[in-house]
């Protein structure tokens, strides 16, 4: 057959979110050695709360990491909230969160499931969608992270 070089002819697909063209899908050898630690912008959409903004911190445990699974610590601090704490799981670049506000008598606590990309400047990104089975009778929400 006849072969074509790479990127030629081929229009590159429509992506979802804002800020996300010309994104690549990481190498395996990134993949392997992918760390998502790091402190994450972002920007959220609460079917019962509405708009919000907060910041992701997650630390990654290496102990507890192998290959292109890791293990995280994990925070979200929501301005008027409070902070939310758990830990993650993450194999290649899906991660699944665990989360819970510290005062419990809210039930405000929940499960939560990520995609990672790189931006065009190198940083990891990730949407999240979470489920929270107890707040007010249950909720659900989304968010958008970018690494700082």
């Amino acid at each position: 057959g006849k072969k074509t070089r790479s990127g030629k002819g081929h229009a590159a697909p429509a992506q979802a979110a804002a800020g996300t063209e010309n994104t690549n899908p990481p190498s395996a050898a990134e993949l392997k050695a992918a760390d998502f630690s790091g402190t994450y912008a972002c920007t959220g959409q609460d079917a019962l709360e509405g708009p919000y903004t907060g910041t992701v911190k997650l630390t990654r445990v290496d102990a507890h990491s192998t290959g292109n699974q890791g293990s995280y610590q994990f925070t979200l601090e929501v301005p008027g909230y409070g902070l939310y704490s758990g830990e993650a799981v993450s194999d290649g670049t899906m991660m699944a969160m665990h989360f819970a506000l510290a005062d419990q008598t809210t039930r405000d606590y929940g499960t939560g499931i990520a995609r990672f990309i790189r931006t065009k400047q190198g940083k990891w990104m990730f949407n999240k969608f979470y489920y929270e089975p107890e707040f007010k009778g249950g909720n659900h929400g989304s968010e958008l992270c970018v690494q700082q």
